[in-house]
């Protein structure tokens, strides 16, 4: 089966509904306060000066049958999060709880056993492929490392495999390099399925593939999670991709959970101000929209450096509403509204919870030009500092504006007498035409004398 083949896209459901896996609510991976720091050593002896801190304390859970999906900027900590709960890293911190059991420290024996049911999908398919083994030698290694003898042979098996995720059987004995980037992809995936795991750790599994390809890889995540009853964790930067094949979604940034909601809660009413920015970025297929003005959300600056991350909450640094609890105080996770939960302060859509705050900081002011005055003005309605902001900021436009009336109404008033005084000038018309001809008289006589004289002076010479 080659590469082109199309697939039918399933339409995306209404409502963000578990899947019947999850509706018991049984939990199969645990995540609590889990944290990774990689040491900065400089110095002959190599002494720890500091750490880059990816991954600082992460709490969350995924349920049997569901898909979590998890988005953020670039270097917020996703994808060392999906190596630490799959034990590719070893944790700083934390724990990790896997059907109940605690896998964190686990050595490579006890791993061995749990790696049936812990496979993940790598974000290049042109690096995660060894270019020196065949694709039969690719997908059949873990039968081999677990000591697993499939019935019918490991060939058969693997050749089943190929065909599920869309594969020729016959590209047995091929190479990575005669594959395209969708069919790597493809060959990733049929190796992580190979012993029937119950968790997929998916990293960037469609970002390196064309938008076509895409649609194949994701549709064919789907096809396999109803089949086989798989449960994932899928890391992406492209929002769409996540809305399509996510139950629930965790918003990292620079190495926290700031905000873990069901789908469409948070696509329709974000409550942290980071997610609110991510969705604003996402564009709307609509042409009547084509001159409507953008509301577009601006962050301003860059992501601060995770070896020295910004005290209290992180994000208040590029945040419009941030106050002085903003810099002094970091939010916990907390469940706001049924089904989502919120690391902030003063969050969208929702009460305020430090309202005690009405002084916005220097570095918010300056996030707030970038922001859209509609944003603004939503913000104004859970947010005391942010309402005192919009209003600061209006009163001076108030004189301003009062000036400009009263000068519009000089300029009313200027005209109305001028069209009264009017009616006076037919009468000062005529009377300047009686006078006419005496006037000129006397302008004559008054300019004959000085040309008289004149005519006098020259006949004296």
């Amino acid at each position: 089966m080659s590469d082109e083949k199309a697939v039918k896209i399933p339409a995306q459901s209404d409502g963000a509904a578990p899947t019947e896996g999850s509706q018991s609510g049984e939990i199969l991976l645990k995540v609590t306060g889990l944290q990774k720091h990689f040491p900065i050593r400089k110095g002959l002896l190599q002494r720890q000066t500091g750490s880059v801190r990816a991954v600082d304390g992460i709490d969350f859970e995924v349920r049997k049958g569901e898909t979590l999906g998890v988005v953020g900027e670039s270097g917020c900590g996703k994808s060392t999060m999906g190596r630490l709960i799959t034990r590719l890293l070893e944790p700083t911190a934390g724990k990790v709880e896997f059907e109940g059991k605690d896998i964190t420290h686990l050595g490579v024996a006890g791993m061995r056993p749990l790696r049936r049911d812990v496979q993940m999908i790598f974000q290049d398919p042109y690096s995660s492929l060894n270019p020196r083994h065949t694709v039969g030698t690719i997908v059949g290694a873990p039968f081999k490392l677990q000591g697993v003898e499939p019935e019918g042979g490991i060939k058969k098996e693997v050749q089943r495999l190929l065909s599920v995720v869309g594969l020729n059987p016959e590209h047995y004995n091929r190479y990575p390099h005669e594959f395209s980037g969708g069919q790597r992809q493809r060959i990733g995936i049929a190796r992580a399925l190979a012993l029937s795991p119950k968790l997929v750790v998916a990293d960037e599994p469609v970002s390196a593939l064309d938008v076509s390809i895409q649609a194949q890889v994701v549709n064919l995540l789907d096809d396999l999670q109803e089949e086989l009853g798989l449960t994932y964790v899928i890391i992406a930067h492209d929002l769409s991709v996540v809305r399509h094949v996510s139950d629930r979604i965790a918003v990292m940034y620079l190495g926290k959970v700031v905000e873990l909601s069901d789908r469409d809660s948070l696509y329709k009413a974000p409550m942290h101000p980071y997610t609110k920015a991510l969705m604003s970025a996402v564009p709307i297929p609509d042409p009547k929209r084509k001159n409507e003005k953008s509301e577009r959300i601006l962050l301003k600056g860059d992501v601060p450096s995770p070896i020295s991350p910004p005290t209290g909450c992180r994000f208040h640094t590029r945040c419009w509403k941030a106050t002085e609890i903003c810099r002094t105080t970091e939010p916990q996770l907390l469940e706001l509204k049924p089904g989502q939960r919120v690391a902030c302060h003063h969050p969208e859509n929702f009460e305020d919870q430090a309202p005690q705050d009405t002084v916005l900081l220097s570095a918010a002011k300056e996030a707030a030009e970038l922001v859209p005055d509609e944003v603004l003005e939503e913000s104004a309605q859970t947010s005391a500092a942010v309402a005192a902001e919009v209003e600061a900021v209006a009163a001076p436009e108030e004189p301003a504006a009062a000036e400009a009336e009263g000068a519009a109404a000089a300029d009313a008033a200027s005209d109305a007498e001028g069209s009264q005084d009017a009616p006076e000038e037919p009468g000062a018309s005529e009377e300047s035409d009686e006078s006419g001809p005496a006037a000129d008289a006397d302008t004559s006589a008054e300019s004959g004398k000085p040309e008289a004289s004149a005519g006098q002076e020259s006949t004296e010479k």
